[in-house]
């Protein structure tokens, strides 16, 4: 057995814990739809908005071959199924997609493709797939990503894969949008470096991508870690135990720049760090499983809501005591509120991070129950307005920058934190501007029929 399936199996981290549990009534919770298998099974994965306003998404099982698929949903629930995988084009992908900002999306399988160890892919809106990179599992190539991919701001996507590489621990890679592929870094799983990163990666506003290990570091606990665009990594920290271990989840940047993320075991706990790596435990659940009314379990990242809350599921717990899982909001200093607990019908074992649409709400998936037992997709809503999205987040004066919303047809005004840009409103969900001369750093606006949209995130100008 390899260093990585012990881990794995002393840990329970990819099974599924069994339960039941109740919702809380103060939040609006809808079900949008249930799979079948047929449709596709048991999603890992989160969704990502597209352009379009529809929601896209993959499973790990179903479809038309039995190994997974790729599918687009409208805020109300409507389901297509874009591609169905039948392992010479990949299989079972584990992880969600990335639009990219020539419109695409991009996405990884963690097995299939012509080395059976996994692929880099990339699908159009309509559902048109083009297998990128097939893994080899050679000390030139990795294997089996199980996270998908980033797009950085000089336009290649970067991420990583859990096995391969030159130690066979796992590596990061880029790879360009025509499919060429280059290994930035071998984790050895030695003190000083990670091993096995199941989790993907984030780009920090200081250029640099940050992410985690399953194993490895000082203690063989895992790691956070950061990385170059050119490949230089630094162990950041090495997880002992007693503040988490085994995170199977990446990070997000808070507003304040610290990175926020979970570690699963134990009950699990949500933690912060800084860029330079000084962590702070900020909440610890319960360890009794099924019992904890405050979910247990966080194998799944985090997302910071326009209210400046963090937002993340667990993948046991809840309130009535059986344990399928919760979804839970925690402020930056560790004030949690349970928001959701999952019963079975409504969905089961939510094990990927939430989106928050342009509408406000907030969606994500399930990997079992619901009406037929293969999952779900759901949308939480918990008050939050409408805003605006950027594509991408950071860019020089003239760069293309595109605006994802809500009705945004007959919109007026389009600033960067208050300097006017010219604009082009391509659909209610669209608007593709460039960055004006003279802009700052700060805030993005729409001025709409319906009022003024504020972006998610402030818009970085880079000189």
């Amino acid at each position: 057995m390899s260093r990585f399936n012990s881990g794995m199996k002393a840990c329970g981290i990819f099974l599924l814990w069994a339960a039941t549990a109740a919702a809380l009534p103060a939040q609006t919770f809808t079900t949008l739809h249930s799979f079948d298998n047929t449709d596709g099974g048991f999603p890992r994965a989160g969704l990502v908005q597209g352009t379009n306003g529809k929601f896209y998404g993959t499973t790990i099982g179903g479809g038309a071959y039995g190994d997974g698929t790729v599918f687009s949903m409208t805020a109300s629930g409507a389901l297509t199924t874009l591609h169905s995988f039948d392992g010479t084009d990949g299989a079972n992908p584990s992880a969600g997609l990335v639009q990219g900002t020539n419109g695409k999306f991009y996405g990884t399988t963690q097995s299939g493709g012509t080395g059976g160890i996994g692929t880099v892919f990339s699908i159009t809106a309509g559902g048109t797939l083009t297998t990128l990179h097939s893994f080899a599992d050679s000390a030139t190539d990795g294997a089996n990503p199980t996270a998908g991919v980033v797009q950085g701001t000089n336009g290649k996507f970067y991420g990583t894969t859990t096995a391969g590489g030159a130690y066979g621990d796992g590596t990061v890679f880029s790879i360009i949008a025509s499919g060429t592929l280059t290994i930035l870094h071998s984790f050895a799983g030695s003190a000083t470096d990670g091993a096995n990163p199941i989790a993907g990666l984030v780009q920090g506003t200081n250029g640099d991508f940050y992410g985690t290990t399953f194993l490895g570091g000082s203690y063989d606990g895992g790691t956070v870690f950061s990385i170059t665009a050119s490949g230089t990594l630094t162990t950041l920290y090495s997880f002992s135990g007693a503040d988490g271990s085994f995170p199977t989840a990446g990070l997000v940047q808070g507003a304040n720049g610290k990175f926020y993320g979970t570690t699963p075991p134990g009950g699990g706990t949500v933690f912060s760090i800084t860029a330079n790596g000084t962590p702070t435990k900020l909440y610890t659940f319960c360890s009794g499983g099924g019992v904890c009314a405050d979910g247990s379990s966080p194998g799944a990242g985090l997302i910071q809501g326009t209210n400046g809350k963090f937002y993340g599921t667990t993948n046991a717990g809840g309130a009535n005591g059986d344990g399928d899982g919760t979804v839970f909001s925690i402020t930056a200093s560790g004030a949690l509120t349970t928001l959701h607990s999952f019963d079975g019908t409504d969905g089961e074992f939510p094990e990927a991070a939430l989106a928050q649409g342009t509408n406000g709400k907030f969606y994500g998936t399930t990997t079992d129950g619901g009406a037929n037992g293969d999952g779900t997709v759901f949308s939480l809503s918990v008050g939050l307005g409408p805003f605006v999205i950027t594509q991408t987040t950071s860019g020089a004066e003239g760069v293309a920058v595109t605006i994802l919303g809500t009705s945004l047809t007959g919109s007026t005004g389009v600033t960067f934190n208050g300097t006017a840009a010219n604009f082009t409103v391509v659909s209610a969900s669209e608007i593709t501007t460039t960055v004006p001369s003279g802009a700052t750093t700060g805030t993005v606006q729409v001025k709409t029929p319906g009022g003024t949209l504020s972006s998610n995130l402030p818009f970085t100008v880079l000189h």
